[in-house]
This record gives C-alpha cells, structure tokens and sequence, in this order.
C-alpha cells in the first residue's frame, strides 16, 4: 500500500510556470514528485539536488558565518530557459522546483516556503546527517 504524498506539492505545483517539483531526501531519495515529472526525472533531480544542497553547506561553512548552512540553491539555465530552485523542507528534507524562465523567482520562493512549513509541520522529515 503507498500512501499519497501529493499534498507536500501542492502549493508550488499550482503556480504557472512550474515544470518538476521534487520532495528528497538529505541522501538524494525521493519522497515524493510532481505528476509531470517521470520517475527517471525525479530520481536524477533528487541526487543532483542533495549534491548541490551539500555543495552549498561547504560554501556557506567556508564563506559564509561559518555555521555551514545553505538555506536555498538556485540555477538558471541556459537554452530553453528556466529556474531550479533548492531549498530545506523539513528535518533533512528538500524541495526542488524547476520552472520556466518566465516565472516570478519571488512567487516562487513564497509558495515554496509556504510548502515548506506545511512539510515541516507534518513532522514526516528525514532526520538529518550529521557530517
């Protein structure tokens, strides 16, 4: 029996504009996706995403206040165009958002935080790794 974790997606994957959305895990699993994305997608997204989550993590311990914590990673590509956006969800938990190159960033990122306390607030989070 799965259950329907659709609801942790709910709330970005309205937003115009929004191509894949992804709940993983801190070690690249995914929890859940969008109903656009296929299976291949997501998981590909969700270990690129736990690298680039890490990545940050590294950069914000040697660059930023040292207290080594990346709060969002965000991408701009090139060719077709469009955003990925990267953020925590929960205990361990990300978000990937990847859109169209005519989407609002700032739309984004509120209906990904919004998404966010609602994942965080479910207490479904992985817990974290501890480096």
């Amino acid at each position: 029996m799965t259950v329907d974790q659709n609801w942790m997606l709910d709330e970005v994957t309205v937003v115009r504009g929004v191509r894949h959305a992804v709940v993983l895990s801190a070690d690249g699993l995914v929890r859940t996706h969008s109903a656009q994305t296929s299976k291949d997608d997501a998981d590909r997204l969700a270990a690129a995403c736990a690298g680039l989550k890490s990545i940050g993590k590294s950069l914000a311990r040697q660059f930023g206040t040292g207290m080594g914590n990346a709060r969002q990673v965000m991408v701009e590509f090139d060719g077709h165009g469009g955003y990925l956006f990267v953020r925590g969800a929960g205990d361990g938990s990300h978000l990937a958002v990847i859109t169209e190159q005519s989407v609002d960033p700032a739309l984004i990122a509120q209906q990904m935080q919004a998404q966010v306390l609602k994942i965080g607030e479910s207490n479904l989070g992985t817990p974290q790794r501890e480096n």
